[in-house]
């Protein structure tokens, strides 16, 4: 469940734990329906190869990322337009990875950073600034 709220200078989202206590959010990359699924320890937003493919995002240049599978290659991009409720991220640095299973992007730091996040009690709370 995910519920949005706007206060004076601030825009915020609740996310609860699902059963793994992994907090998974549907939003959108560049206008189109993605599920993501936070994750704190990944350095960029981590796309899926196949899903980059079907959302037209372009590989950049080549780089050799460290995963807890060991190491593997992916390609710079970047997403025009992140959106999770109601906050919006632009121009947020991301990863292709042709080697990540799943339809799940990892929402990593890249997007993470851009924002105070809070978790208790099985919830977490994202808060952008708006100021």
């Amino acid at each position: 469940m995910v519920a949005s709220q706007h206060g004076d200078g601030y825009i915020e989202v609740q996310l609860a734990g699902n059963r793994q206590g992994h907090f998974v959010i549907t939003g959108q990359i560049n206008g189109r329906t993605v599920e993501f699924m936070i994750d704190t320890g990944a350095t960029d937003v981590a796309v899926p190869g196949d899903m980059a493919d079907s959302l037209g995002l372009k590989r950049g240049f080549a780089v050799t990322v460290s995963t807890a599978n060991g190491n593997s290659q992916g390609f710079r991009t970047t997403l025009d337009r992140l959106q999770l409720g109601d906050i919006v991220l632009t121009n947020v640095r991301a990863l292709v990875a042709p080697g990540l299973d799943g339809e799940q992007v990892l929402l990593g730091m890249s997007a993470m950073k851009q924002l105070e996040f809070t978790q208790r009690g099985g919830n977490l709370l994202l808060r952008q600034s708006t100021k």
